[in-house]
């Protein structure tokens, strides 16, 4: 019998695979993003398959990637200090057999840690797709697939019974920004801790504190309030610019100098979270002479006994750092205090600073702290309506938005 052998398709032509993926590209921008760019993210991916030279896909699915997946995400997962303490605490509060709720998936390391640590199981929950579809991915390498669940959704849409089969015994989660309040923790820890776990759950982190002191840096005042450029007084526009939102970069470069010790403003509980909104009064001293240029402002989180997180003067790492400027650099001897009131709802604070001997009428105005963390977003993002893309404008889907709650 005479056997008829079929010939190998015969591969495109260059010309043509780079026809084709310019068929794929212009689906790409024509494609909603109202399910998180899942479906751009496929057909960039097939155009780049078919010509990995394409410069436009190359450009396109970079953007998306930038909208999507916050780029603090990779420092973060590079941070060994934070990935250390993180590990020594859920190897300490993670027992064997216990039901894991980890939120905000990221990459999947602390989910894979709580694995590690002997949990018999881990839910894992990452609204962002592309970033739970990568976690996935992750988890699957490391071969723990049968124990980690990745639910692609916000925790306060987790359902007992349909996406979990018991509530946890352990909650983690990485939620907080540079000062504690503006990723939505307490809200997302508030309903966790009432709906999602056991009564008497452990929870990672356990508490937080705000702490403010009075700081130095003429190099943070050339950046954030120029006094001239090329002889012309630039005096008007410092009002505009009340927070410093200081990068690691920025942090080091600046040499902040403590003019006294830390103060603390407010303690949060993540295992039974209060949202509701408080006011603390508290005087900064002054046990250095020098110049004040602002009120720093740090966090200090536990996240077990012993096991300490902190974004304070002497840390590293690549947390963000938050200053409130001074309206006028303040010339401070030992012993001179100023007065700091802050206050907060469960998702920013606000600081007004005046002279402990002024009177309360004299009060500079208050400074609100935007909801705010390296690069500017959180790991559940608002999903925007479309990429901002000279000549892309995709078609939008029924709803691109989000409610604004992060995980990291």
């Amino acid at each position: 019998m005479l056997k008829i052998q079929t010939p190998n398709p015969a591969p495109r032509s260059s010309q043509t695979a780079r026809a084709d993926a310019g068929t794929f590209v212009q689906l790409a921008k024509t494609a909603s993003l109202a399910d998180g760019g899942v479906q751009t993210s496929q057909l960039l991916a097939e155009a780049l398959q078919l010509d990995p030279h394409h410069h436009e896909a190359q450009i396109l699915q970079e953007r998306l990637h930038q909208t999507f997946v916050p780029r603090w995400h990779f420092p973060m997962l590079a941070d060994q200090a934070r990935n250390r303490a993180y590990a020594e605490a859920i190897a300490m509060k993670v027992k064997p057999g216990d039901i894991v709720l980890d939120i905000g998936c990221g990459a999947g390391l602390t989910a894979m840690l709580a694995a590690r640590a002997g949990a018999k199981h881990v839910y894992t929950c990452e609204q962002q797709p592309l970033i739970a579809a990568a976690a996935t991915q992750v988890i699957a390498d490391n071969g723990l697939s049968d124990r980690i669940t990745v639910l692609s959704k916000w925790s306060h849409e987790i359902v007992i019974g349909v996406d979990m089969p018991e509530q946890a015994d352990v909650v983690v989660s990485e939620i907080v920004d540079t000062v504690l309040l503006g990723e939505g923790a307490l809200d997302t820890l508030s309903h966790a801790m009432a709906v999602l776990a056991k009564p008497g759950a452990r929870a990672i982190p356990e508490t937080g504190t705000l702490v403010a002191q009075l700081v130095e840096s003429e190099a943070l005042l050339q950046q954030w309030r120029p006094q001239t450029a090329e002889g012309f007084d630039l005096s008007a526009f410092h009002h505009l610019a009340r927070v410093a939102q200081i990068t690691p970069g920025d942090f080091m470069a600046c040499g902040l100098r403590s003019l006294g010790p830390g103060t603390d403003l407010f303690q949060f509980d993540f295992t039974r979270p209060d949202v509701a909104p408080a006011r603390s009064n508290a005087r900064l001293s002054c046990t250095h002479g020098g110049e004040a240029h602002a009120v720093f402002v740090s966090f200090e989180m536990q996240l077990a006994p012993g096991i300490a997180l902190t974004n304070g003067l002497t840390s590293d790492g690549h947390w963000g750092r938050t200053a409130f400027l001074l309206d006028a650099s303040r010339r401070l001897s030992p012993g001179d205090d100023l007065q700091v009131t802050a206050q907060h709802d469960a998702a920013a604070l606000s600081v007004s600073v005046r002279d402990a001997e002024e009177p309360a009428a004299d009060r500079a105005q208050v400074w609100l702290e935007p909801a705010w963390r390296l690069e500017g977003e959180p790991s559940e993002p608002t999903a925007p309506a479309a990429l901002s893309y000279p000549g892309w404008t995709p078609t939008p889907g029924p709803s691109a938005e989000a409610p604004v709650r992060a995980c990291s």
